[in-house]
């Protein structure tokens, strides 16, 4: 049977966050520096991470057209990662490119890991609308308050405009959760499938925020 998008990333983000970095992490690096003040002790693999931002992609794809300006910019900054998948660890990778002053560029994989993080953030905030207002949910409502908390200060004037304009095209709530709910599923394994999620999501997104702090 077919795992659904939402299990799926349950999996995905389960396996990244026992990940641990190798002890060597802790001793001097390459530099003579002491690497437990200059390096970050998280290692996120490459493949793993974008196999959760494509269920990601899966997941927006059921509110339909509202989220294609989303799922392009997901889309356009996983194909960066993938052409950096020989790395293995995306954390080596922002910390090399913070050493070469390249990581604010426009083709860093610094810049698509960023704007990666804060699709999940509008991801993990949709979620949790979804779950603590069940009963009175609008979906409407629910996606332009996530938009709003998540995206829309980073966005340019042109995202912004096409996205308020696809708003009017988010489905009413029993569509989208007839939509979201996959064969193998009812209402009540959906949310549960959910609420497993949404911890294991806001864990990572922690740590990753963690990461680009420094």
């Amino acid at each position: 049977m077919e795992k659904s998008a939402i299990r799926s990333a349950t999996e995905q983000l389960s396996q990244l966050l026992l990940i641990k970095p190798e002890p060597e992490d802790q001793r001097i690096n390459n530099d003579g520096e002491d690497a437990a003040t200059t390096a970050i002790n998280i290692v996120i693999p490459v493949q793993p991470f974008i196999s959760l931002c494509n269920s990601l992609i899966h997941v927006l794809d059921k509110i339909g057209p509202t989220m294609a300006v989303l799922r392009q910019e997901i889309r356009q900054n996983i194909e960066r990662l993938e052409m950096a998948e020989e790395w293995g660890d995306l954390v080596e990778i922002l910390k090399k490119e913070g050493r070469e002053g390249r990581a604010r560029t426009e083709s860093s994989c610094s810049r698509a890991f960023l704007w990666l993080i804060r699709s999940l953030d509008f991801t993990l905030a949709l979620l949790e609308k979804i779950t603590s207002n069940e009963a009175g949910m609008n979906m409407e409502r629910a996606v332009e308050e996530s938009y709003n908390r998540t995206l829309k200060a980073w966005h340019g004037w042109i995202s912004s405009a096409a996205y308020k304009i696809a708003l009017k095209l988010v489905p009413d709530t029993p569509t989208f959760i007839n939509i979201i709910m996959e064969d193998h599923q009812n209402y009540h394994t959906l949310l549960h499938d959910i609420h497993t999620l949404i911890p294991l999501l806001s864990t990572f997104l922690e740590q990753a925020h963690s990461i680009l702090s420094k």
